[in-house]
């Protein structure tokens, strides 16, 4: 059974799939690209980490970060081998329920048009391309999406 929970980022098994998170993202994109969180900055008070498991092997991680006016989603990874069991989904769904509770109206997130499973899972949970926001810089990689909660 899938439980979605929070979790401490520092924790070993959200550790080791932030860790290969981060790995990819270094391979798949030019450093001024990434815009991950490290695990220290998802520690702070203003994020909402969680982490999906099944019995006590993690299998996906996600965070809400609280900015005026809105939520972001941050830190959504799968484990390769929980892909397409509905992880990420899962994640989704507590992250905006997290926000809703929080009454924020908009939830927001960038991603990146070549990482097409998680554009269709953001696509899925009603998120919509959006203009750019926040502190992020234009360039080639960035494709930036929203779903109003209000």
């Amino acid at each position: 059974m899938l439980i979605v929970e929070p979790a401490d980022p520092a924790a070993p098994g959200s550790r080791t799939l932030l860790e290969q998170s981060h790995a990819l993202m270094r391979d798949l994109f030019p450093p001024e690209d990434n815009y991950f969180l490290d695990i220290n900055a998802l520690r702070a008070p203003d994020i909402r980490f969680f982490a999906a498991r099944e019995g006590d092997k993690t299998l996906g991680t996600g965070a809400l970060a609280l900015r005026p006016g809105y939520g972001e989603v941050k830190s959504m990874f799968t484990a390769p081998e929980a892909r397409g069991k509905g992880v990420g989904r899962a994640l989704l769904r507590q992250i905006e329920d997290e926000a809703r509770a929080l009454s924020l109206p908009v939830l927001r997130l960038e991603t990146a048009a070549r990482l097409e499973a998680a554009v269709r899972l953001y696509e899925g949970a009603g998120f919509a391309k959006c203009e750019i926001f926040g502190d992020y810089r234009p360039n080639e990689t960035s494709l930036y999406m929203e779903k109003r909660l209000i």
